[in-house]
């Protein structure tokens, strides 16, 4: 996004690690974010091999992927009280408030014996975040965003030629529009406080990881 400058470069090495407290655990958070995805009911699935990234910082330095969509659906399928409320509220069309969310994340992570977590696709808008600092007492060590044109998105959708391209198209141009007016004001909040690394997602995937690798140089395994 041309609006979304990049932050300062740092030497590896010298990346600023945020530590926070989670009960009695510290632990350092990524938020993952991107432009270049479009929406199912669940998650949100990247046209820049996204999951693939997610699962590449897994196995290469040790982060735990946490997916809020992920963790929604698990807890429908748990067939909990909290379950059937989140099941309930998404079938009326209702958003699921963040504290639902945020509860969902912080219980998995307490429960994870690992201390570095990637969060994937939230916050989503700007009450997101805020929730999430508010509740959790955990600001990111940095967002990973990975960026891309809505020309792009449009390009490798036509390359798939699946289902009805001009539907989802329109699908693209509508998600677009959201991350314009929901999202895009969460990339400017963590910019202006230094903590964005963007990724240019329109490259081919190997050269994404490599970028990739680059700013997560300082949390690999000794």
């Amino acid at each position: 996004m041309g609006s979304v400058a990049d932050s300062p470069t740092v030497a590896a090495g010298q990346e600023e690690v945020t530590c926070n407290m989670l009960g009695d655990k510290n632990v350092t958070v990524v938020f993952v974010l991107g432009n270049c995805l479009h929406s199912t009911r669940w998650s949100w699935n990247s046209g820049s091999g996204k999951g693939t990234q997610c699962a590449n910082i897994v196995e290469h330095f040790g982060f735990t992927h946490l997916s809020a969509g992920d963790l929604l659906r698990a807890e429908i399928k748990s067939g909990s009280e909290n379950g059937t409320m989140i099941e309930n509220m998404i079938k009326e069309g209702n958003i699921v408030p963040s504290e639902v969310t945020i509860k969902l994340l912080q219980e998995a992570m307490i429960k994870s014996a690992n201390d570095k977590f990637l969060i994937d696709g939230f916050p989503r808008n700007e009450e997101n975040h805020v929730a999430f600092e508010n509740v959790t007492n955990i600001s990111p060590a940095f967002v990973l965003f990975f960026d891309c044109s809505e020309e792009e998105m449009e390009k490798r959708l036509l390359g798939r030629n699946q289902g009805r391209v001009d539907d989802n198209i329109e699908t693209i141009r509508k998600r677009f529009k959201v991350f314009i007016e929901s999202s895009l004001p969460v990339i400017e909040y963590y910019n202006g406080k230094a903590k964005v690394k963007k990724i240019d997602a329109a490259k081919p995937i190997p050269e994404v990881f490599e970028d990739v690798k680059a700013i997560f140089a300082p949390y690999a395994p000794n």
